[in-house]
């Protein structure tokens, strides 16, 4: 069955930086785009980031462009989001899931970004 398992979150302080992994199982990741999205108490889900399968390209929301990267090893069956100069309001709950800007899949257990001084 398709598993999506999110790590690498923390409590990291504004302008600090944290990289998010997630590894897929249970498809063919090399086939489908990627998204990882989050969830804020109060400010429900936000779709942040999405690659596609081959080509490397990527899209971001407004609110992350030009802080967040998003990149994958399709060998290794993992997709990465790099946050750089976070702020408080990045504070969410940071899930991935397949499909070019998409959450369709199940939420899994996800990964907590703190940022807080």
């Amino acid at each position: 069955q398709v598993q999506l398992v999110e790590s690498g979150g923390g409590l990291v302080q504004p302008g600090g930086s944290l990289r998010l992994s997630c590894v897929g199982s249970g498809f063919t990741f090399s086939m489908r785009a990627m998204t990882w999205y989050r969830h804020a108490p109060g400010r429900g889900r936000e779709l942040v980031a999405t690659i596609s399968a081959t080509n490397g390209n990527a899209n971001y929301s407004a609110s992350v462009k030009g802080r967040f990267t998003v990149s994958r090893d399709n060998d290794k069956n993992t997709v990465w989001l790099q946050m750089n100069n976070l702020k408080p309001d990045d504070t969410a709950v940071y899930y991935c899931s397949r499909g070019w800007w998409s959450a369709s899949d199940p939420r899994g257990q996800g990964t907590q970004v703190t940022v807080s001084a």
